[in-house]
């Protein structure tokens, strides 16, 4: 199970949604706070401006679904499917992932940042210019995942595998060579001073 850093424990909930009381295809303009989902079918399904306060969704099926500018805030998602979804300007910082699946996975824009992503299968996801400052990407599998633009200060990073990646335009400062996986990774040549200097060595 991903932690929140310090221990501290998932929100509590206090109304449930199954899914025999869940039918909207699209939901807009929309507030939950603290409500589990549990096996709702959101395929193909779509948010705009709606946002999800410390929910957790469990079994949920997010498969090419399209989230537009919502929020899905310290929630704790728990054997979800992700299969093509979408985020576009999407708040999701503060949740965590646990047990969940995420091929063709697409966060253009948007706020990671504090996300619980431990040991994730991210090999075909692609990132674009998403803040996931502070992340916790620890022992993620990223090969041959593009990272473009994307705020990984202060990102948990220990034992994450880059390896093939496209990390053009990215924050490197977190990361430490020597910890990671970065064989084949591409980055751009002021990248590599970063990772140089990481290293120790002087460049000149």
């Amino acid at each position: 199970m991903a932690e929140r850093k310090g221990g501290v424990a998932a929100p509590a909930t206090t109304s449930t949604v199954y899914a025999r009381d869940w039918d909207a295809q699209h939901v807009a303009n929309e507030r939950f706070d603290n409500v589990l989902f549990v096996d709702i079918d959101l395929v193909e399904a779509t948010t705009t401006s709606t946002t999800f306060f410390e929910c957790t969704f469990r079994g949920v099926k997010f498969n090419v679904s399209r989230h537009e500018s919502s929020g899905f805030i310290n929630c704790t998602f728990i054997g979800c499917g992700f299969f093509d979804a979408t985020f576009s300007g999407c708040k999701l910082s503060g949740s965590m992932f646990n047990r969940c699946t995420y091929d063709l996975l697409k966060a253009e824009g948007g706020d990671w940042s504090f996300v619980g992503l431990p040991g994730a299968d991210l090999r075909r996801t692609t990132f674009t210019k998403v803040r996931m400052r502070e992340a916790d990407l620890t022992g993620a599998r990223c090969a041959g995942a593009t990272f473009h633009g994307v705020d990984l200060s202060g990102a948990w990073l220990h034992k994450a595998d880059f390896t093939g990646a496209d990390l053009r335009g990215s924050d490197l400062t977190s990361l430490d060579p020597t910890t990671v996986e970065l064989r084949g990774a591409i980055i751009e040549p002021a990248q590599a001073m970063v990772v140089a200097s990481s290293l120790g060595l002087e460049i000149r």
